[in-house]
């Protein structure tokens, strides 16, 4: 790469990480995305610095870059009005759901909707739809679960977090929610900070839990739970099959208040999700069928958003954010399954919004560049290390020693771990399965290494 390309080069992937909204970058990936020398980046990176073109932040292993130009991100989204290329089909029925509620026939919740699924012989998604849909979204090759999702986990926990939520009609804006996750729970949080916070735990107990659990009934509740912490007035509701009425707000639709049906239909919603092959469509058998279902207390349609991740995760597909999905348009497209059973608007819904999420993951994971062949190689063992020195009070030389390295990889493993230690934040500890108390509780005490 010639001289003035290498600037260049520099200053364009500082300008598009932060179009993306992502955070500041080390020197390390800087290198990779260019396939450069790291002395001659270093160099660059001085000059371009000292000519005011872009910002280091930090000293020694934790040192980042940031552009200097004020960006707009194009990750911070605005409350938006554009809406999915409607079809006839939805639009008459869109028509019909907007009818006066007094002209509209009551209905109740209806198993057979489940009951008549048969996995990979059924479908809700249109089977040409579900496939392309797949093959747009999946990454190729063999991998570990959730690895897309960790790949771009960072993006993610904002972007799920705060597009779930506005849905909920929380208002706090995309910067309130990159600001929030950055500090972090305080006991003055009020319940839109909470809201948030609890889908960014969610999140993180989901890319934790999907390679070990899978797609089971015990992780939809525990998602419910995570969702709904601090927000229930009967803590005992959490993850628990309710026992008392819902309604629909401007529906005609009650849901079943029967317990025992609940918890056999959700019971077997999952099981018929972990039967079906293609994973595009078990994430919107899932998301249909658990807000038509309304087993929980509150937070049902929030659990079927984040639920719907599962299958994705478990495949390494690109993950649904809901990204642009107005309010009103997600509402519209729900009551068409509560009302009529009829899939028309949801499914051009969710087709619209997961184009949009496969797009937008794309491009943040080629902002990244390349993974690191060693640190992917040694992924599981860096994560086990780091939770001894961090958990357990052990030295980064003692977790280094104990973890399954090959002896000649030692050297670089320490080094490697060091490293991880010094840039490890409350805010990006979810990658190791640590909590952010513990993290915030190391870091109090000079993060000991």
């Amino acid at each position: 790469m010639a001289k003035k390309q290498i600037s260049v080069g520099i200053l364009h992937y500082l300008d598009e990480r932060a179009k993306l909204g992502l955070e500041p970058v080390s020197a390390d990936l800087i290198t990779t995305q260019l396939a450069e020398k790291r002395p001659t980046v270093n160099r660059y990176l001085a000059t371009l610095v000292q000519d005011g073109a872009i910002v280091k932040l930090g000293t020694g292993p934790a040192t980042r870059y940031q552009t200097a130009k004020p960006v707009m991100p194009d990750a911070v989204p605005a409350i938006v009005t554009i809406s999915p290329p409607w079809s006839a089909q939805s639009q008459a029925l869109r028509a019909q759901l907007q009818a006066p509620i007094a002209s509209r026939t009551p209905v109740t919740y209806q198993r057979d909707f489940v009951d008549r699924y048969v996995p990979n012989h059924s479908s809700l998604l249109p089977v040409a739809l579900a496939d392309a849909l797949f093959a747009a979204g999946r990454t190729p090759g063999q991998q570990p679960a959730s690895t897309y999702a960790r790949r771009v986990l960072e993006q993610l926990l904002i972007d799920l977090s705060w597009h779930s939520s506005r849905l909920e009609g929380n208002p706090k804006s995309w910067l309130d929610t990159q600001n929030l996750f950055a500090r972090g729970r305080t006991a003055g949080d009020d319940p839109h900070a909470c809201m948030l916070l609890n889908h960014k735990e969610a999140i993180e107990f989901m890319v934790d839990a999907v390679p070990e659990y899978g797609i089971t009934t015990a992780v939809v509740c525990n998602i419910q739970s995570l969702l709904m912490q601090a927000l229930l007035d009967n803590p005992d509701t959490l993850g628990a099959i309710r026992h008392t009425v819902v309604n629909i707000t401007d529906s005609v639709y009650l849901p079943t208040q029967m317990p025992d049906l609940l918890q056999e239909m959700l019971n077997l919603i999952i099981e018929r999700a972990r039967q079906i092959k293609n994973p595009v469509e078990a994430a919107f058998f899932l998301w249909v069928n658990i807000a038509y279902l309304q087993p929980f207390e509150d937070g049902n349609k929030r659990t079927s958003r984040l639920s719907a991740n599962l299958p994705l995760m478990l495949s390494n597909c690109a993950p649904l954010s809901f990204l642009d999905v107005a309010p009103a348009d997600y509402a519209i497209a729900v009551m068409g399954v509560y009302e009529r059973l009829d899939v028309s608007l949801a499914v051009e819904l969710f087709a619209w919004t997961y184009r949009r999420s496969i797009e937008k993951y794309q491009v943040v994971r080629e902002s990244m560049g390349l993974p690191d062949p060693f640190r992917a190689r040694h992924r599981e063992q860096l994560g086990e290390a780091i939770r001894q020195v961090v958990q357990n009070a052990v030295t980064s030389a003692e977790a280094s020693a104990d973890a399954a390295v090959a002896q000649a990889d030692q050297p670089a493993f320490l080094s490697l771990l060091r490293q991880e230690l010094q840039s490890l934040q409350p805010f990006n500890c979810a990658r190791y399965r640590l909590s952010i108390r513990h993290t915030e509780a190391w870091i109090g005490k000079g993060r000991p290494f």
